[in-house]
């Protein structure tokens, strides 16, 4: 993958879509994450998180989607689950042969909002 940004080397929108998809595949089929997903409109999650990546990598989308936070304070998330979605990322971006630095630079782009992603209405 060649490029001056992130955004270039990922491939643009279809590369991270392609990573984002095969991502939620395995949140979906995983025997730890999977129950976040069943009753969920996967498909807007499918965008919004190619939105999000889009945009931290430099690319011309925006994530116009709810703030992390506010989206994910029902869902009872666990440091274990963030590190195990973490694991998952880091899958689908070897799968798709994404060199080490750029995949550390998706992941970080995530695992910055882990104190969201953990929050819950007790929180406020």
């Amino acid at each position: 993958m060649t490029g001056d940004t992130l955004y270039e080397r990922l491939g643009g929108y279809e590369g991270i879509r392609t990573v984002v998809d095969d991502f939620y595949d395995r949140l979906g089929a995983d025997e730890k994450l999977g129950q976040f997903f069943e009753n969920a409109d996967v498909e807007s999650l499918r965008e919004s998180q190619t939105d999000f990546l889009c945009e931290a990598a430099g690319g011309p989308e925006t994530y116009d989607a709810a703030p992390v936070r506010e989206a994910h304070l029902h869902v009872p998330f666990t440091p274990e689950h963030i590190q195990r979605a973490i694991d998952l990322l880091y899958e689908s971006l070897e799968d798709a042969s994404v060199p080490d630095d750029d995949a550390e630079a998706v992941v970080r782009a995530v695992a910055a909002y882990e104190e969201e992603l953990l929050a819950s209405p007790d929180d406020e």
